[in-house]
């Protein structure tokens, strides 16, 4: 028996727990072999990670489609798995080791410390997997992976090694992201860009050979630059080709303050003659922008700066080169080991001492902070191993631009190429110790030797020392039996790198697994738009490279979850919204059909708390449906075929549920989710709860016979395809209502979760969705007319059928007492036009007339709706003066403009309405 309420919280573990124990996600059932196969890979979250909204919108959309196509009889593999989040976990165990006051990393020493992070993820890392099982993810969790197990390890060394071998990784000196307080390169999206108020400093660089005066434009060139610390590291002032100020002074040289260095003044089109002085000092060791225009003139790199940030000067042979010693050069030099800023305060003041300085501006601009350590992130120049993304990126290109992995939205393929063709070589080297070791190592005389194990790599060393002249042969052999010959590389590969081979390494490759064969390439790939480029492309490319074919055919690319006014939610703003307590709250379904419903393709979810509870109602609203049915003696029959009904209110239910299967198949196949779950939603609360059960009410509550036996079945027919098509949206409520309403009928043949899909091949009847249509439209139609008008509900009105046609005067002869009833009418007459006073409604095709003369003051009626119609009018206006503001839309906060749009959209829809009101009221006069 169905309980009076449904309590998710008393529910949806033991729910859980059964699918599991039944196996009911795992891939290769036996009934499933000969099955077409359907693989998804998770993206992987972070082992340190707890689940947020983004976790819970993007693994809502895969459940989906895991559970849709598993129902669809396909042999699903929803591949999950962490990632060792090399930067995030190293930081959560140092700070570990920190709180039990145990000894730092580097006091701990490497294989000690990583001991410690092994023994943390052995604790600790599993948070995230179990609050996804709370969510309802139906995973193959007996293959759950880890990016640093042995398997996955192993394929990362065989891939670095084939690359490097192919001439696709290689090291280089290039400028790097570089945290100077976690003393490693971090990648662009670890990068976090803040505004912040700071300055814009004018400075004098004075003319070769020109005596300098600050009142004599003709003896210097001014400069203006952010960051005055890194000015000791310039190497050329650069002006714009076509600029007509400098024209003259192109290929002439400056003498770079406080240090003597004489610098070439260029012609570049970097600089940008309406910013600043429109003359840009280069420094390229120090600003990714400056290393090309570097690269273009050959400019020397000098770097001014340690890995902590302090300046580097004393005894820096590029900061030293071809400048002259003098006593400015050797105050310079006291500023050797000063932290950036504090060095910064110690420029700007000599500049200002010397009338160098021009003048000082405020001025907002957006400085790099690393995401974790939240300290300015230095523009680097170091040694570091590189992926030549530019080759590889070329087949990853081709295959999209061919089809053979399409976009959803296709508008993200525009972004992909972007990225793509203008792509940079890949800095893979971090400088932690948690991750994937770099397969490199060092001979005594530098050599390097990239091998998948050190036996290997010794034993190339062995070979190549044996003919080289570099060390003996003997010295060779006596320090690779002391281990001595090679030096590993100390530096761990970027986390992206191993995330690059996840659709094919989780699937066990590089050994020929049957897994592999059968689930690689992959379906799909859901996943957000902020990591096209740093995972979507990466896979691209190594999928292309390795497996001569893509990782996946579509990829959907979904938006963000916001708060209900639009703002991006984070913790310093206080707008977070925690998924786990909303499923506390209203469930786990609840939250999983709200994303869902309101993941439009293209479009940022503004989340509140009002739409998961009213998606929670959604569920209370199909659980007493059930109720009914079950006190109602509603029981599934194996053997009932929907297509035999004869009753006309049965044959439309039928008709309604399989125009229902059709339109939500079909969006979730173009992974138009929002129209699925609307769909779903408008068929279950509106078709089948307020009007087939109301209609079947007289049937199932009347004398027994046929009719009423055939109701029944139908009625427990579409529950039951109503839980089938619900499920991949809200498939704990569903499973759990399968199970109980199996116990007074037949007993189902297993779980919901692998139940068949519903088929709707010839369920369409127009005949009986004309006439139950037609009742529904007139019943909507008046009850519309009846709020408009401010009728009360104790109030019944009459109803005239103009010039109906014969199969009309039929229909409303067989539903008279129901509309009655439901659209409050005290009377239903046929007319050969409307009556004068009457508000006419287009039903159809033909008129419905209410003659309401006496009921509502038409003439106060009309006063009230004109004086609604100009309120709205003037919000329309007034919001049409905020957004016709250039300055308001462009300083205003994003959801603010969003908001204000908004009002404007439901305000024309309250235009709308009270318009039509009037034209009837004007056709009734």
């Amino acid at each position: 028996m169905i309980g009076k309420t449904y309590q998710p919280s008393a529910v949806e573990g033991r729910i859980y727990a059964q699918w599991e124990e039944t196996g009911a996600f795992r891939c290769g059932r036996p009934e499933r072999r000969g099955a077409r196969p359907y693989c998804i890979v998770i993206p992987p979250p972070n082992v340190t990670g707890l689940l947020h909204m983004g976790h819970a919108l993007n693994n809502t959309l895969q459940d989906v489609l895991a559970r849709f196509e598993r129902m669809r009889g396909r042999d699903v593999l929803w591949q999950p798995g962490t990632d060792h989040a090399g930067i995030a976990t190293q930081m959560v165990v140092e700070r570990q080791l920190m709180e039990r006051q145990e000894p730092p990393r580097r006091v701990l020493g490497r294989e000690k410390f990583l001991e410690k992070v092994w023994a943390w993820k052995a604790e600790a890392g599993g948070t995230i997997t179990a609050q996804l099982k709370r969510l309802g993810a139906s995973c193959d969790w007996s293959r759950e992976r880890f990016t640093m197990d042995e398997g996955l390890s192993r394929a990362v060394r065989k891939v670095f090694v084939e690359l490097y071998r192919g001439g696709l990784i290689y090291k280089d000196k290039r400028l790097v992201n570089w945290d100077p307080k976690l003393l490693t390169a971090i990648s662009d999206l670890e990068v976090q860009q803040v505004e912040v108020k700071g300055h814009l400093w004018h400075i004098r660089y004075p003319l070769e050979g020109a005596r300098f005066d600050p009142n004599d434009a003709a003896t210097f060139i001014t400069v203006a630059t952010t960051r005055p610390e890194t000015m000791l590291g310039d190497v050329a002032v650069a002006v714009h080709p076509e600029d007509e100020r400098y024209r003259q002074l192109v290929g002439k040289h400056a003498i770079l303050p406080l240090v003597g260095r004489r610098i070439a003044i260029i012609a570049d089109e970097y600089s940008d003659p309406e910013k600043g002085t429109g003359a840009v000092k280069i420094t390229p060791a120090h600003d990714f922008n400056d290393f090309e225009v570097g690269r273009r003139h050959q400019l020397p790199l000098v770097n001014i700066l340690d890995a902590e940030a302090h300046l580097n000067l004393a005894g820096n042979e590029a900061f030293l080169r071809d400048v002259p010693r003098s006593a400015e050069l050797d105050a310079t030099l006291t500023y050797h080991g000063l932290d950036r800023f504090v060095a910064r305060k110690e420029i700007v003041r000599r500049l200002e001492a010397s009338d160098q300085l021009a003048k000082t501006e405020a001025h907002a601009h957006t400085v790099p902070h690393g995401d974790r350590s939240a300290v300015v992130i230095e523009p680097f120049l170091t040694d570091q191993w590189y992926v030549d993304a530019k080759t590889l990126a070329q087949p990853a290109i081709a295959a999209v631009r061919a089809g053979r992995t399409v976009f959803v939205p296709r508008n993200w393929e525009a972004t992909y190429f972007n990225w793509m063709e203008n792509i940079q070589p890949w800095c893979i080297s971090r400088q932690l110790w948690w991750g994937h070791q770099i397969p490199a190592w060092y001979g005594p005389d530098g050599k390097v030797f990239v091998a998948e194990s050190e036996a290997e790599a010794l034993s190339e060393a062995m070979t190549h020392y044996g003919g080289n002249a570099t060390i003996s042969a003997a010295a060779a052999a006596e320090m690779g039996q002391r281990g001595k010959l090679l030096t590993r590389d100390e530096d761990v590969l970027d986390t992206w790198f191993s995330s690059a081979l996840w659709p094919f390494s989780t699937l066990g490759w590089p050994d020929e697994t049957a897994e592999f064969k059968r689930y690689y390439p992959t379906d799909a790939l859901v996943t957000g738009f902020d990591i096209i480029f740093f995972w979507v492309a990466r896979m691209m490319m190594m999928g292309l490279h390795f497996m001569q074919e893509v990782p996946f055919r579509d990829v959907y690319i979904h938006a963000l979850v916001r708060d209900e006014r639009g703002a991006k939610m984070s913790k310093s703003k206080g707008n977070v919204i925690d998924p786990l307590a909303l499923i506390d709250e209203y469930g786990a379904d609840a939250l999983r059909f709200t994303l869902a419903a309101m993941a439009a393709q293209g479009r940022d979810i503004k989340l509140s708390t009002q739409r998961v509870e009213g998606y929670r109602n959604f569920a209370t609203k199909l659980w007493n449906a059930c109720r009914f049915a079950e006190m109602n003696q509603c029981v599934t029959i194996p053997e009932f075929e929907p297509k035999s009904a004869k009753e006309t209110l049965n044959r439309w239910i039928a008709h309604e549920t399989g125009k229902a299967m059709r339109e939500i198949t079909e969006a979730i196949e173009a992974y138009k989710f929002n129209d699925a779950a609307g769909a779903a939603y408008r068929f279950v609360w509106n078709v089948f709860c307020d009007w087939y059960l109301e209609l079947a009410k007289p049937l199932l509550q009347g004398a027994d016979g046929p009719a009423k036996q055939e109701t029944r079945a139908m009625t427990a027919w579409v529950r039951d395809e109503i839980l089938k098509l619900l499920h991949p949206f809200t498939p704990f409520v569903t499973e759990e209502l399968w199970r109980v309403t199996a116990q007074d009928g037949a007993t189902r043949e297993g779980l919901l979760a692998l139940a068949s899909w519903p088929k709707h091949e010839a369920l369409d009847d127009v005949e009986a969705e004309a006439e139950i249509g037609w009742v529904v439209d007139l019943v909507t139609a008046i009850r519309s007319v009846r709020a408009e008008m401010n009728i009360t509900p104790a109030t019944a009105i009459p109803l005239v059928l103009a010039t109906a046609s014969v199969a009309t005067q039929a229909r409303a002869a067989r539903w008279a007492e129901m509309m009655r009833r439901l659209a409050r009418l005290s009377d239903i007459s046929f007319a050969q036009r409307p009556p004068q006073g009457a508000v006419q409604l287009i039903v159809r095709g033909e008129v419905a007339a209410l003659p309401l003369t006496g009921v509502i003051d038409f003439a106060a009626e009309k006063a009230r709706l004109e004086k609604e119609m100009a309120r709205v009018s003037s919000d329309i206006a007034r919001i049409d003066a905020k957004l016709a503001n250039a300055d308001f839309v462009a300083r205003a906060p994003e959801d603010v403009v969003e908001g204000e749009r908004e009002k404007r959209q439901e305000a024309e829809a309250r235009r709308a309405k009270i318009d039509e009101a009037l034209a009837r009221l004007k056709g009734a006069a």
